[in-house]
């Protein structure tokens, strides 16, 4: 028994062995030939899961767009991307020679050239004008006669005085301002006494605007303050040149009125002053027939004063006055008042006194004369007041000032 015994557990020690042997023998096999308890094919490169791609943050710390997909328009553009900062370039030394700077001593002039009947020259070459300060001879540095823009004011006095012309008045101002040309621009301004000069519409370029301001102006009684709202309008127009002399812009001021001051609180010297130094162009339509022919024994009838101050408006500033006979002649003073303002000259000089002094400079232009027969007139300021050292200030006129501008786009209403 214990022989058989012995046997059997022989034989089946054997019969596992081989057993376990052909299992190894097939997992083997299995693994070699990549097929799955179900017998299905497998992925090898799909063995390895991909991760999931993070966002990328930027140096600014903000995710980086996600990639768009390939359409049928081809690939999509890459994502943006911050530039480097590019290394800066050293420096190139700066020849002082070739320094390029802005000559703040530099005159300029608004020159109209005309014949004997007045009308405008406008093929008069640079080497034919001659500028004279103090009667000294002055070197031209700048000469155009090319149109550049025009920034003026159109100052309408709706005093009772001229009741009876405001429809006119007014239909000439739109004359004027239908002729604006690209890049000009006007504002408006009404005028009685020294408390309401007031500014209907600030600096625009918008024709409808300036139509509409226009339309609702109207007479108010007071006491005529011509020479505040010059001085006041003159100032305005100027204001945006000041400090930039680069800016060649033309500047003007246009004035309509009897011409009759009754109640300024600036007087006729400060008035000149000040307009020697804003360089704008004056140009006056005067409706003086009303007034007063006789004189007193010892003062000038109402309107030699009024004639009087309205053509040194425009002669010391380089514009010209208008004394129309009826209302019939504003059409064609409108038409002459917008080509005077077109066909000028610019010229620059540099002065040779450059002494800070704030003294008065007188200004004379020549044009040479090509023959006999026509005669060539020059017409600009006559002069100009030099620039005074900070320390060296004058005596300040009254504080005058305008009313605050309206809102944009508003004007101001009829009662």
């Amino acid at each position: 028994m214990k022989t058989s015994d012995t046997k059997a557990e022989a034989i089946f020690r054997w019969s596992a062995a081989i057993t376990v042997t052909v299992l190894i023998f097939t997992a083997l096999v299995l693994s070699s030939t990549g097929v799955s308890g179900q017998n299905r094919p497998r992925n090898v490169q799909a063995t390895t899961p991909t991760p999931t791609p993070k966002p990328v943050s930027t140096s600014q710390g903000r995710p980086a767009p996600s990639p768009t997909p390939t359409g049928p328009l081809g690939d999509a553009p890459p994502p943006p991307r911050l530039k480097p900062t590019p290394t800066p370039t050293p420096p190139e030394e700066i020849d002082p020679e070739s320094t390029i700077k802005i000559n703040a001593d530099l005159v300029q002039l608004h020159v109209r050239v005309i014949d004997r009947n007045n009308r405008p020259i406008d093929n008069v070459p640079q080497n034919a004008f001659h500028v004279f300060e103090d009667g000294v001879p002055q070197p031209i540095e700048t000469f155009t006669r090319e149109e550049v823009p025009i920034s003026y004011g159109l100052a309408v006095d709706t005093s009772g005085s001229l009741r009876t012309q405001l429809q006119s008045v007014i239909d000439a101002g739109k004359t004027i301002v239908n002729a604006n040309k690209t890049g000009d621009e006007t504002f408006l301004i009404r005028f009685i006494g020294k408390d309401n000069t007031e500014l209907v519409q600030d600096f625009t370029p918008k024709k409808d605007l300036l139509i509409d301001g226009l339309d609702n102006l109207y007479v108010e009684g007071g006491q005529t303050a011509v020479i505040d709202a010059v001085y006041l309008a003159a100032e305005h127009a100027s204001e945006t040149q000041r400090g930039d002399p680069s800016d060649k812009r033309r500047r003007a001021l246009i004035v309509i009125t009897d011409g009759e001051d009754r109640a300024s609180v600036y007087t006729q010297e400060q008035l000149f002053n000040q307009l020697r130094e804003d360089d704008v162009q004056i140009f006056v339509i005067g409706f003086v027939n009303e007034l007063e022919k006789e004189a007193g024994f010892i003062r000038k009838s109402p309107r030699d004063k009024a004639v009087n101050l309205l053509n040194r408006l425009a002669s010391e500033t380089g514009g010209r006055a208008f004394f129309p006979d009826s209302i019939s002649d504003l059409p064609q003073i409108a038409g002459e008042i917008v080509r005077d303002m077109r066909t000028q000259y610019v010229i620059s000089y540099n002065p040779t006194n450059k002494a800070p002094d704030g003294t008065y400079r007188a200004i004379k232009v020549s044009v040479d004369q090509p023959n006999s027969a026509e005669r060539r007139i020059a017409l600009t300021r006559p002069g100009r007041m030099a620039r005074r050292e900070a320390s060296g200030g004058g005596p300040k006129a009254p504080p005058v000032r305008l009313p605050a501008t309206p809102v944009t786009g508003s004007t101001t209403k009829k009662p």
